[in-house]
């Protein structure tokens, strides 16, 4: 069967705005339905994926993932109406009658959260699409499918972790057999999913997107100083569930749309609200640190006590919280489990996935294999490459190198003299991270390249940590993990070696750590070449590797776009595939001897 899974809630955002006008632009934020995306399963297979912000350029967008699916349909050689079923990754309608409770919730229900809404979206981009082939997964059953049946592991424990779903904000389940058996559910009210995102936004950042940024932060600060209140804000109960009455305040239908009283009480017990522009303080790094005690603290709770119950020794993880690195380190060095998967499209966007994996397996479909490195995004052929270069020649300079092992050769040897590049090639990676085909890199020995990257390239936050990509061969030579560890994800931190931390300054966090991601000949074959390259060039096989965008922008999809980053940013190099493209001194730049000789 061909099984198109899409996630987001298109009008979430517009329906908040029209009740709640004139709060901040960051509050909007708290909503649901973000980060829309598009994954085709074929026979059990998945064979293209992309989140709708790389189509329309919309970081975060809910909605309706049309360019996504024009993508995968493309990808593939099919029309829509060769799709045996649209999967969505949420199902409200067994909450239909908790809806109705209030005038806003009833006219959200019918509005935006209904199946209704979902299929006149259906029919506005597909008309004639047959309504009885859209089906609604579970949200959660949707993210434990995602990271079942792409684990490769007969049984496993399940454990999903978010804001929220439907209603829910943890799901446990105990997979074996190609099933999802459900062991516990923790309410939406006592997410811990959302108590972090409440912090981010406290500190200043951005709800349902920022936190990620609080991970970085954590490190710098001393969890001692918050420790009390968080370990107040949280019970951890008997069973492996947790109660958080810090969420709780909230009484009426407005304080619960925006967590007004819980806000009031952060203010009030912890420290007054950060401004966006505002500097980040001693007790600002203090709070994320102890905010990041409690979510380890919560998952190894949960986690643990699910695994001894089960008797499960591997472990699924799936959902938004699924993608903190730091929390998936800890759970990796517990040893409460022998083998831990997480799915690399962890977020929303993974949802997508998972619905359309769920329905395969219910057609008996779904093949439980491990995910290799994602990339199962829209790749650009050479005509596209020719066509983005035209009429740049007044800008940039070009070479094209005869080979990928040219190309190789000559990125390791830039690497190696301290030149920042950008690395474009192939298919994108489907989830948040650049894994080697939508990159920036840069060396790791450098001691100024991460400040230098934090300013000139990614223009973002100078506390914000970057990652290694290193040889599978080499990641137990440089970090303290077991030799042949396979971390191909970049989504768990783990120490680097002490003996090394100082000759790796732009990749060791403040803590001694790094998002450490490892690279196979096998599925990342093109990647793992230039490694080899800059490990003969440099005596390691590693480089700097982050995303190839700037902050507020989504990872470059299209050869323009990679082109108008690179020329928007302090890249020095740009390989298009085996072009390598490189910057034209302006006239206004040049010395005035060089001037004078253009003129002439």
């Amino acid at each position: 069967m061909k099984i198109l899974g899409i996630s987001g809630i298109d009008g979430c955002m517009a329906f908040k705005k029209a009740r709640w006008p004139g709060i901040e632009e960051r509050e909007y934020r708290i909503s649901q339905g973000h980060d829309s995306a598009a994954a085709l399963v074929i026979d059990g297979e998945f064979v293209a994926g992309v989140a709708e912000e790389r189509i329309c350029r919309r970081k975060h967008t809910g909605e309706f993932p049309r360019g996504a699916i024009g993508y995968c349909l493309q990808e593939a050689g099919l029309a829509i109406d060769e799709i045996d079923e649209i999967a969505h990754g949420f199902d409200y309608a067994p909450y239909a009658a908790l809806y109705s409770l209030d005038p806003v919730s009833r006219d959200l229900y019918r509005d935006v959260l209904s199946r209704t809404a979902l299929l006149t979206h259906v029919r506005r981009a597909f008309p004639g699409y047959p309504e009885e082939r859209v089906h609604s997964v579970n949200h959660h059953l949707a993210h434990a499918a995602s990271a079942y049946f792409t684990s490769g592991f007969d049984s496993c424990l399940v454990v999903v972790a978010d804001g929220m779903g439907e209603a829910h904000s943890i799901s446990i389940y105990d997979a074996h057999d190609g099933a999802l058996d459900l062991l516990h559910r923790i309410p939406a009210g006592d997410s811990i999913g959302s108590l972090y995102s409440l912090v981010t936004l406290h500190l200043g950042f951005d709800f349902n997107s920022d936190e990620y940024k609080i991970m970085g932060l954590a490190p710098y600060g001393d969890a001692k100083r918050y420790r009390s209140f968080f370990a107040d804000a949280v019970d951890l109960l008997p069973g492996g569930s947790l109660r958080i009455p810090l969420l709780r305040l909230n009484k009426s239908r407005d304080e619960r749309e925006n967590y007004l009283a819980s806000r009031r009480h952060l203010a009030d017990r912890l420290i007054e609200p950060r401004g966006p522009d505002d500097e980040v303080l001693g007790a600002h790094r203090d709070v994320a640190a102890a905010l990041q005690e409690c979510l380890d603290r919560v998952m190894l709770h949960v986690c643990s006590h699910f695994g001894q119950a089960t008797g499960r020794r591997r472990l699924a993880l799936a959902g938004g919280v699924a993608l903190n690195c730091t929390a998936n380190g800890k759970l990796l060095r517990s040893g409460h489990f022998d083998e831990i998967h997480v799915q690399p499209a962890a977020g929303d966007d993974g949802s997508a996935l998972g619905a359309a994996l769920h329905r395969a397996s219910v057609h008996g479909e779904a093949r439980n294999v491990r995910m290799p490195t994602p990339f199962f995004g829209p790749s650009h052929p050479h005509a596209a490459i020719a066509r983005a270069l035209h009429g740049r020649t007044g800008e940039v300079e070009s070479v094209t190198f005869p080979s990928l092992e040219a190309a190789c050769e000559e990125a390791a040897n830039l690497i190696a003299a301290g030149r920042v590049i950008a690395w474009y090639r192939g298919r994108m990676e489907f989830g948040p991270r650049a894994l080697g085909h939508r990159s920036i890199l840069a060396d790791p020995g450098h001691p100024e390249m991460r400040n230098r990257i934090n300013a000139m390239v990614k223009m973002r936050e100078a506390f914000r940590p970057f990652a290694p990509a290193v040889t599978l061969d080499e990641v137990h030579r440089w970090f303290d993990v077991d030799s042949g560890t396979e971390l191909p994800y970049m989504i768990m931190t783990v120490d680097v070696r002490e003996e090394y931390r100082r000759h790796l300054p732009a990749i060791t966090h403040i803590n001694g750590s790094a998002r450490v991601q490892t690279v196979s000949p096998d599925d990342n074959a093109e990647f793992h070449a230039l490694l080899r390259a800059v490990g003969r060039t440099t005596g390691r096989e590693m480089v700097l590797n982050t995303s190839f965008n700037v902050k507020g922008q989504a990872i470059v999809n299209t050869p323009e776009e990679a082109i108008e980053t690179f020329l928007g940013t302090g890249i020095e190099c740009l390989f298009l595939e085996n072009i390598l493209l490189t910057k034209r001194a302006r006239t206004s730049e040049l010395p005035a001897k060089s001037r004078a000789a253009q003129l002439r």
